[in-house]
């Protein structure tokens, strides 16, 4: 993961609108969220922003728009193909995981879709669940819009905050206090990620 970071943040412009949103579309289109890291690179994403290596409106366009479409694709995935990927291994592991999902989907509905957003678990397999179960595609949609755009908004400023507050912290107290704010700032995101995936388990 830090070879994925230090390179993105590394670049500039297009290359990390293309990648991000490429990263941030695949976690939900294709069922591989689980290998796919398309929070970190939503993040990253706000980083680069406030890097100055980037647009930040920019990449909070790219960012929730891959995000709904990534989601639209895999409830196709899921409306075609369903069956077949619950039969793949990858998914037969976690079977008691999608379980929970199911249930969690056939008693909210939409607001289900809208929560799974903010979970990693259930931002890859949520959409495909939907479209398995028959949601209709509109409803879909408005849940899936309105969790792409909290979460896109969410993760794109919580990684310019932090690359914000890194560089002027640094500027003003030193590297060492700097180290500390950033300190701080990763762990707080470590424990909401460990919060959300209690929740969902």
């Amino acid at each position: 993961m830090k070879g994925l970071t230090d390179w993105l943040l590394g670049l500039h412009g297009i290359a990390v609108y293309g990648i991000v949103g490429l990263l941030v579309f695949a976690e939900d289109a294709l069922f591989v969220g689980f290998v796919l890291p398309g929070e970190t690179a939503a993040v990253l994403g706000g980083v680069t922003a406030a890097l100055g290596h980037t647009s930040l409106p920019v990449v909070l366009a790219v960012v929730i728009g891959a995000a709904v479409l990534g989601d639209s694709v895999g409830y196709e995935v899921g409306r075609y193909f369903g069956p077949r990927l619950l039969a793949t291994r990858v998914l037969k592991r976690r079977a008691g995981r999608l379980e929970s999902a199911r249930r969690q989907l056939a008693e909210r509905g939409g607001t289900a879709v809208f929560l799974g957003r903010f979970v990693a678990f259930l931002r890859a397999t949520m959409p495909a669940l939907a479209g398995m179960s028959g949601m209709r595609y509109l409803k879909f949609l408005a849940f899936n819009a309105a969790g792409g755009i909290g979460w896109g908004t969410a993760a794109v400023l919580i990684g310019y905050l932090a690359g914000n507050s890194y560089a002027r912290v640094e500027k003003t107290f030193g590297r060492l206090a700097a180290l500390v704010v950033a300190g701080v700032v990763v762990i707080a995101i470590v424990l909401w990620r460990i919060r959300t995936r209690r929740r969902a388990s």
